[in-house]
């Protein structure tokens, strides 16, 4: 599927892509709602139902990806909740091995998300996946979400890739879109990123279950980290 040989800069999403989105589907669609009656003496269904309306009214948007904002709007302590659930925070499965394997080519690669940054680094705490890249990027650095054209124009100019030969790997086929119209030439989507979840039909973009279908180096260490 891939030619190691024609890639230069690697691109990876972190949630549905390197970690599972159980977590925060879990988050939002289930705990978060919980949480949010609890505290303002809510109905469940009444907080649901609020919550849903706010969020899909935000999607794809930065609104939607940042604590801050949720944190004001919804009068909760965002961060504490998320730390409540911490436990169900995972890596994918051979995402360490294709890790190992980008870093034994000596691929820059490099961590682009939509992430909040204390979302981020609570994560990155959990997982330690941050030592495997040579940059990590939160869109939220830029003012622009992954959706946004005016995005990739500054990531560029701060990463300095050349797109024709960068590989960018999310589960967001909207971002990948985006990334797409930009001139990124090599794109790959995931298709199940909730392992909770169900595996998708993906057209529009090539796809692949888990890493270990472009596994850069096949005897690569899967629990092995550089020191």
């Amino acid at each position: 599927m891939l030619d190691w040989r024609s890639i230069d800069t690697v691109l990876l999403d972190m949630d549905g892509t390197l970690l599972d989105l159980h977590y925060d589907n879990h988050f939002w669609l289930t705990h978060l709602p919980k949480r949010y009656a609890e505290v303002h003496g809510f109905d469940p269904n009444e907080a649901q139902q609020k919550l849903e309306t706010e969020i899909n009214a935000r999607r794809g948007t930065l609104e939607w990806y940042c604590l801050d904002f949720w944190q004001e709007k919804l009068e909760l302590d965002i961060l504490g909740i998320l730390r409540e659930i911490e436990e169900r925070i995972a890596l994918r499965p051979h995402t360490e091995a294709f890790l190992n394997g980008l870093q034994q080519l000596q691929k820059p690669t490099f961590l682009v998300t939509n992430a909040h940054r204390q979302g981020l680094e609570h994560k990155l705490e959990i997982t330690g996946i941050d030592r495997w890249f040579d940059g990590i990027v939160s869109s939220h650095d830029y003012g622009h979400a992954k959706e946004s054209a005016h995005f990739w124009g500054t990531l560029r100019e701060k990463l300095e890739f050349n797109p024709d030969r960068t590989l960018f790997v999310d589960d967001n086929q909207s971002v990948l879109a985006a990334a797409q119209d930009y001139g990124i030439a090599h794109l790959l989507c995931i298709r199940q990123p909730d392992s909770r979840g169900p595996k998708r039909e993906i057209t529009d973009f090539p796809a692949i279950h888990h890493f270990d279908e472009i596994m850069a180096l096949d005897n690569s260490a899967p629990n092995e980290r550089p020191a």
